[in-house]
């Protein structure tokens, strides 16, 4: 039985628009860490202009900002995640968690297959 594995990938979609799923994720956490949104984009191994896309179709998704741009200053613009956008990150990912755990547990019940 140790060799079975269960493969899935979730996400989180309002009306026909994905919301969030992994990648969207893994962008937002780049994004929170790197303050930029090309930075983020570079350091996933995503063209900016897939990356812009996808943050923008998150934006326009959600009920509310999850990204912010911010304009000037010493240090230039950058890209800032919203309180909104980390609790949906957060929200994403015990969801994300709850079904791996759901789903070896399913695994080992079915021991006898």
């Amino acid at each position: 039985m140790s060799n079975y594995k269960i493969k899935s990938r979730i996400w989180i979609e309002l009306g026909d628009n994905v919301l969030v799923g992994e990648g969207r994720v893994k962008l937002l956490k780049a994004i929170e860490a790197e303050g930029s949104l090309s930075k983020a984009a570079k350091v996933i191994g995503m063209s900016y202009k897939k990356a812009w896309t996808l943050v923008d179709t998150v934006n326009k998704t959600a009920k509310e900002a999850v990204v912010t741009k911010t304009v000037g200053g010493q240090k230039g613009g950058g890209t800032v995640i919203t309180p909104y956008g980390k609790r949906l990150i957060e929200a994403f990912e015990t969801i994300n968690k709850n079904c791996w755990i759901f789903l070896d547990q399913q695994l080992k019940e079915l021991n006898g297959i």
